[in-house]
């Protein structure tokens, strides 16, 4: 019988123990600027939220496909872009309401934002890849940067646009200076694109 208290009391005291080591090392925890807190994640999701929010309504509004097609057929540019010909805009969104939207929306609350188009692409022996273009460049993003994506079809009766917003009259079957190529010479889809949108805050 007293054996068994003897049993019972080593695994009572190896259990405080242990215990106590737990809450040692918890307590002894660095808590750093860097480390995540709840905080920290709550605006990243709150950030997604709002961005997801605004692709969507300029998706549905028309505004997200007209910053596709505000190109220069000429100088194989975005209309405006400080970075040609790598067609990006650094101080803020096109001149579009789509981009006045997220100039509003991100850039005037102190986020940053790099607006980005993936699409498909044809290499030189005709195979399909994806293409990365940066269409704004706010700079390289931070660690806890939050990235929200909207899909948009280009067909080929859509038109370009002028550097003032208005149709030119030229469509995108009529080019072959744009961005991305026209992946179905026989069909009325031009090229599927993604739309990637990645905020932080500066």
């Amino acid at each position: 019988m007293s054996r068994g208290q003897a049993h019972t009391l080593e695994a009572v005291a190896a259990a405080m123990v242990l215990l106590g080591s737990i809450v040692f090392a918890l307590q002894s925890t660095a808590v750093t600027p860097l480390t995540a807190s709840t905080a920290s994640q709550h605006i990243e999701n709150q950030q997604a939220e709002v961005g997801e929010g605004l692709l969507d309504a300029a998706a549905e509004n028309g505004t997200l496909k007209e910053i596709l097609l505000y190109w220069n057929d000429t100088t194989g540019c975005f209309h405006g872009s400080s970075a040609c010909p790598n067609h990006a805009y650094t101080d803020g969104g096109p001149p579009l309401p789509f981009g006045e939207a997220l100039n509003e929306t991100f850039r005037d609350r102190g986020i940053a934002f790099n607006l980005n188009v993936v699409y498909v692409d044809v290499d030189a022996s005709g195979n399909r890849e994806l293409a990365e273009r940066q269409l704004v460049n706010f700079g390289r993003s931070s660690d806890h940067a939050v990235t929200v994506r909207r899909t948009v079809t280009l067909h080929d009766d859509d038109v370009l646009l002028a550097a003032d917003g208005s149709k030119t009259g030229t469509t995108l079957a009529e080019t072959d200076n744009f961005f991305a190529p026209n992946l179905d010479q026989s069909g009325s889809v031009y090229n599927v694109v993604q739309v990637e949108l990645v905020l932080w805050r500066m």
